[in-house]
């Protein structure tokens, strides 16, 4: 071996530096495992640097998903541990609040479907509260007057994906983790290109490892270098979001706010994300006027004081969908070649867990509560 292709050997390979990527490089590196991470652009330049971060998987529950909701609470057990072993490595705040949420109706309509999300939850032994109008203002007084109603979620937190990304991208390197700047141009494999994965090429040179993760986020469904056969159904969908600055003492609001039409999420700075519009528009980064005057427009309506507050950006991201809104994590046909995207909606809450679930399956056990997320199982429903 020489030095050049022994600097490049490690026991796994990630590919992709989102949050997902650089979960997995944690939890893999906290096992003793040596970890390249590869990412064509800057780490945490996709899906996380648009995400707002909640952390709300009872909030964000939606029918027909009792193996997505099991597994996004278990992700939100994970995350405090996760957190705090983080910040304790680098000194570095991740913006994590366990901050609770506050879903309001602003009609009688809006209020009718709020009260069926809250039997939904409630059918799951969930611990959400509706709250009607003088009670909702009283936890947060800037909410509209005029709403109808509200559910109180308690257990709802959230975190900043930026800072998040930043303090992993701090942590990593001492625990032996490189991060390399590379575009994946293939796989290598044993066996005249037939048998297990042993690495992948690069434009960077090859880099070697006996166990590869795919963690590409919303281009998983068009990666060149994943072959034809094991490519994941994950597709772009399009997410705006709206950042505004306010004062960090006198908060807009103290906790996630919510309307069937927008979200709020707050900063400990005292800024907030609003977000974010859903757009089935393939590969279109375009930040729009139509979206930004939704998300605006819809925010006011909820919460009024935010047209008093700085605008600081707007920014479009691409969220990797799947056909049916659950992630793709597992194994593929391909040995040593793992999946890791798909995560939709989901991705800041799901990377404790999909960290967690990609360091059991390098290891070789194959966790029972990773059944749903199964790579195969929409060529299996194609087949049937």
């Amino acid at each position: 071996m020489t030095p050049e292709t022994q600097k490049n050997s490690s026991d796994v390979v990630v590919v992709g530096a989102g949050l997902i990527g650089l979960a997995a490089a944690w939890e893999l590196s906290s096992r003793g495992k040596s970890v390249v991470v590869l990412e064509r652009e800057a780490p945490g330049c996709g899906a996380t640097s648009v995400a707002a971060g909640m952390l709300a998987p009872i909030g964000e529950l939606d029918f027909g998903e009792p193996e997505l909701l099991e597994l996004n609470l278990r992700s939100r057990r994970l995350y405090p541990e996760f957190i705090a072993a983080v910040e304790a490595a680098t000194g570095l705040d991740t913006g994590f609040r366990h901050t609770g949420a506050l879903h309001v109706a602003l009609d009688r309509d809006e209020a009718a479907e709020l009260k069926r999300s809250l039997d939904l939850q409630l059918s799951f032994g969930l611990d959400s509260k509706w709250l009607g109008p003088m009670a909702a203002r009283d936890l947060e007084p800037g909410v509209n007057p005029s709403l109808a109603g509200a559910v109180l979620v308690e257990e709802d937190a959230i975190v900043d994906p930026r800072a998040l990304v930043e303090a992993l991208r701090a942590a990593l390197p001492d625990r032996g983790v490189r991060i390399v700047t590379a575009g994946v141009t293939g796989l290598i494999r044993e066996g005249e290109g037939a048998g297990p994965v042993v690495g992948a090429e690069t434009t960077a040179g090859d880099f070697r490892a006996p166990a590869v993760v795919a963690a590409p986020g919303a281009e998983a469904g068009i990666a060149k270098w994943l072959p034809e056969e094991i490519r994941p159904s994950v597709r772009p969908v399009k997410g705006q979001v709206v950042e505004l600055r306010g004062d960090a003492e006198g908060p807009v609001c103290q906790r996630i706010l919510g309307s069937e039409r927008v979200y709020v999420a707050p900063r400990p700075d005292g800024r907030v994300i609003l977000g974010a519009t859903v757009e089935e528009m393939g590969f279109d980064r375009r930040v729009t006027g139509g979206g930004v005057h939704e998300l605006l427009r819809e925010a006011y309506r909820m919460l009024p004081d935010i047209a008093e507050m700085e605008f600081v950006d707007a920014i479009a991201g691409l969220r990797p969908g799947t056909p049916d809104n659950t992630p793709v994590i597992g194994r593929t046909a391909i040995d040593g070649l793992i999946l890791a995207t798909g995560h939709y909606r989901n991705g800041i809450l799901l990377a404790p867990v999909t960290g967690l679930a990609v360091a059991e399956l390098v290891d070789g056990h194959d966790p029972e509560w990773l059944a749903a997320t199964d790579p195969g199982r929409f060529r299996e429903r194609e087949t049937s």
